[in-house]
């Protein structure tokens, strides 16, 4: 199994309010449960405690393995998704590891 974490951090403004953006994010992401074939879980949590170093949005997701990863970024439910982040994104972090 393939665990894939990202956390972003939001542009103050970006055709909407953060706080919209996060929200928007949240269910844009977690409505791909169940699309995409190899993604066994997803979650998105949106902070509830703003600091300097806190990410606004994270992401968890699980996946069957490298290859279903491969798959999830290109397939274009996903892809649909992406481009709306990178439009109100400013930062970017991720982490892959193997259980």
């Amino acid at each position: 199994m393939l665990k894939h974490i990202v956390m972003w951090r939001l542009r103050a403004t970006a055709e909407r309010t953060q706080a919209e953006n996060a929200a928007e994010m949240k269910r844009a992401l977690e409505a791909l449960r169940g699309r995409i074939p190899g993604l066994l879980a997803i979650e998105v949590g949106i902070n509830a405690i703003p600091g300097g170093d806190a990410s606004d949005v994270v992401l968890y997701s699980e996946f069957a393995d490298r290859d279903a990863l491969a798959a999830y970024q290109k397939h274009p439910e996903h892809e649909r998704v992406a481009e709306f982040v990178k439009e109100v994104r400013v930062e970017r972090r991720v982490v892959d590891y193997e259980t």
